[in-house]
């Protein structure tokens, strides 16, 4: 029960081929790739933009209280 030999890996892909056609596999493939460059791109794009430090954008907001919780 070792590793599949190459036969064995050319004959499943013969097979997925004959069941799926090679214009939806081709198709599934630039979807894929579609979705790992946009995931890559939001990466990016997150570690580029400024993170929000707690003690420099502190505001105090003034209100009234209405109503009294139980805690």
């Amino acid at each position: 029960m070792g590793s599949f030999s190459i036969w064995h890996w050319l004959i499943v892909l013969l097979v997925v081929v004959l069941i799926f056609g090679t214009k939806k596999l081709r198709n599934i493939g630039s979807d894929v790739g579609g979705a790992v460059k946009n995931f890559k791109d939001a990466m990016k794009e997150e570690k580029s933009s400024p993170k929000l430090d707690d003690t420099s954008t502190s505001q105090t907001v003034e209100g009234e209280v209405t109503e009294k919780t139980k805690q």
